[in-house]
């Protein structure tokens, strides 16, 4: 574990971190399967001890979203929609996808923030926004507004879990992506009451 640690510790408090934390962090916002939050938070504990500066990570975070969520709208625009549709109606990218479309067309700014902290789902919902053509200046105000504030939300949640086990960064380290993943879970919570919520509405309703 120790020779773990010490192998962590050198990567991190590497000068080369920044671009890594950028290259990873928007690699992520168009293949979920990178770990972005992990990365962010893991320099945050590790900037408890002074290295790497955790405003700089924050930035790095910031940039890589802001850059990788137009990648994915970019993906979008240019036909991304086209091969979505033609995904199994049953599975989990297709209700991503249907859900991200209704979404954009009822309050896309909004939708566009909420959805950066939930990994999937961010994805789903900026190659949507390409898909639907909605407004690229709009996108980016959003947009750098939802990756601004994801990236100092995971680099204070790994500085705080690195202060609080500042002896033990593993611990802190844990307490940070376990706290990431309790967001994203109630998040994801959230979502499907309100939309059995409007199933049920729905079902509700008074025919013609």
């Amino acid at each position: 574990m120790e020779t773990v640690l010490d192998l962590l510790r050198h990567t991190v408090t590497s000068p080369w971190v920044y671009l890594v934390i950028f290259a990873v962090t928007a690699v992520d916002a168009f293949f979920p399967a990178v770990p972005g939050e992990t990365v962010v938070i893991t320099a945050g504990v590790f900037a408890a001890g002074g290295e790497p500066v955790l405003v700089a990570v924050i930035v790095a975070a910031a940039l890589g979203a802001l850059v990788g969520d137009h990648v994915s709208y970019a993906i979008g625009r240019g036909g991304g929609a086209h091969r979505l549709a033609r995904l199994p109606a049953d599975s989990r990218r297709r209700a991503g996808s249907e859900w991200a479309r209704r979404a954009v067309d009822r309050r896309g700014g909004s939708i566009l923030t909420a959805s950066r902290y939930v990994p999937g789902g961010r994805t789903a919902v900026t190659l949507t926004m390409g898909a639907v053509r909605y407004p690229l200046p709009r996108f980016l105000f959003f947009d750098a507004l939802a990756a601004g504030t994801w990236a100092l939300y995971c680099g204070l949640l790994g500085y705080f879990g690195g202060l609080a086990f500042e002896r033990d960064p593993v611990k802190g380290l844990l307490v940070g992506v376990g706290l990431s993943l309790a967001v994203t879970g109630l998040v994801e919570l959230a979502r499907w009451l309100r939309r059995r919520a409007h199933h049920r509405a729905a079902h509700r309703a008074p025919g013609p």
